[in-house]
């Protein structure tokens, strides 16, 4: 495993979180332990790829409450459930809120570190895909605002004449904001480049440059 990785625990047993701790400390894993959801609410969220060990029945706060409350603010952070007194209900409504595995205590040490292993692997495609659309968005600002307009009449499928006509341009001016477009956008083809539209947001009555 490798150690840019790190794996929140919040469990209110110490013995538990400690063991967990070991474990996870033993595979490879930067590991950060919390006795209460509170404790981790202080915590700025990872810039690394992460996952949350969660316990389901915690003293104060119910850790379904708390994954709630993730999801609420936009925490994108794979959680794992564990508990000792789960049931279907609980499994239920913690996989509806997004959580990447439930697991009843006892469970194997290979059981939890496929689940991290797995979390792990899910957010370093997020992270991945933030970076990606942050780059985008940086090459968006790139065009002028006359380039950011041709775009987002390309990508609908008109034809040079027909953007020609709509922004009462010469063919030849659009043909060089479309070529402006296409290398500021690192864009291969036309589909790449409707592709990136969609990831940015730009739909077909969006005329105005992209509100950043």
């Amino acid at each position: 495993m490798a150690n840019d990785a790190l794996v929140n625990v919040i469990d209110d047993d110490e013995g538990m979180r400690g063991a967990l701790g070991s474990l996870l400390r033993s595979a490879g894993f930067d590991v950060a332990l919390h006795d209460t959801t509170h404790a981790f609410r202080e915590v700025a969220a990872a810039d690394i790829p992460s996952c949350l060990i969660l316990d389901i029945r915690l003293k104060g706060e119910s850790g379904l409450d708390f994954q709630d409350w993730l999801v609420a603010e936009g925490r994108k952070i794979p959680v794992i459930l564990i508990t000792g007194h789960g049931d279907i209900p609980m499994t239920v409504r913690g996989m509806r809120a997004g959580a990447i595995d439930f697991l009843p205590k006892p469970f194997s040490d290979e059981q939890l570190l496929d689940a991290v292993a797995k979390g792990i692997a899910k957010s370093r495609e997020y992270l991945a895909m933030c970076t990606a659309t942050a780059k985008l968005k940086q090459d968006f600002l790139r065009l002028s605002p006359r380039e950011a307009e041709v775009m987002s009449l390309v990508v609908t499928g008109l034809m040079n004449k027909q953007i020609a006509a709509r922004l009462e341009l010469s063919e030849i001016t659009v043909k060089i904001h479309r070529g402006n477009v296409m290398k500021k956008m690192e864009a291969q083809s036309l589909a790449d480049l409707v592709r990136m539209a969609e990831q940015l947001g730009i739909r077909d009555d969006s005329i105005h440059r992209f509100n950043m």
